[in-house]
């Protein structure tokens, strides 16, 4: 993969992990119980103990959250190797993103001057500009709910860049809990 395709699911990741925090005042999506992020939050300790790398810690803490969110809910399912979420792309995927995410790390640049973060997290989150930064134009997500999450429906696209953004365009709509989108590996589901 290229790094402006990993940069896109690193910024798509980001973005989703942001939104999903419960304890940050005013509250976002409330999917995991943290509040890393925000200035008056966990980012004023990761600012005091490491000065050149707070922004890129705390997104790499919320992000890291999100995962193990993401883990326990697939623990729950059968074959929960054999499926790919937002949070979980497979071990080749997952190491590729955390090198790259280590690499920004290093080299001391802001996450928003590197990532196409689709939203401003300093602007405060508003429920309508998140949807908008996860809806895929002119397209409709077909997803059937499970108990483990919602399963799109379709054939995984080849490309990981299209398949995230279908993953995280899954999200929509919103719910009170997370509602993990995945696919299942190796099954096409008929439209």
């Amino acid at each position: 993969m290229t790094n402006s395709a990993i940069d896109l699911i690193l910024a798509l990741q980001i973005t989703v992990a942001w939104a999903g925090e419960g304890l940050c005042d005013p509250q976002r999506l409330d999917w995991w119980r943290t509040d890393v992020v925000d200035e008056d939050g966990g980012r004023d300790l990761f600012q005091r103990l490491f000065p050149k790398t707070f922004q890129w810690t705390s997104l790499e803490a919320v992000r890291q959250v999100a995962v193990q969110r993401d883990r326990q809910l697939r623990l729950d399912m059968a074959q929960s190797d054999q499926v790919r979420t937002l949070f979980f792309l497979g071990f080749e995927l997952d190491e590729q993103l955390a090198d790259r995410l280590m690499t920004h790390k290093r080299n001391g640049e802001a996450p928003q001057t590197i990532l196409p973060l689709p939203l401003d997290f300093k602007k405060g989150f508003s429920e309508a500009d998140f949807e908008a930064a996860l809806r895929v134009p002119g397209q409709a997500i077909e997803f059937q709910v499970s108990p483990s999450g919602r399963e799109l429906k379709g054939a995984m696209p080849e490309s990981p860049e299209l398949w995230i953004r279908n993953l995280a365009a899954a999200l929509l709509p919103l719910n009170h809990r997370y509602p993990m989108p995945f696919y299942r590996l190796g099954v096409s589901h008929a439209h």
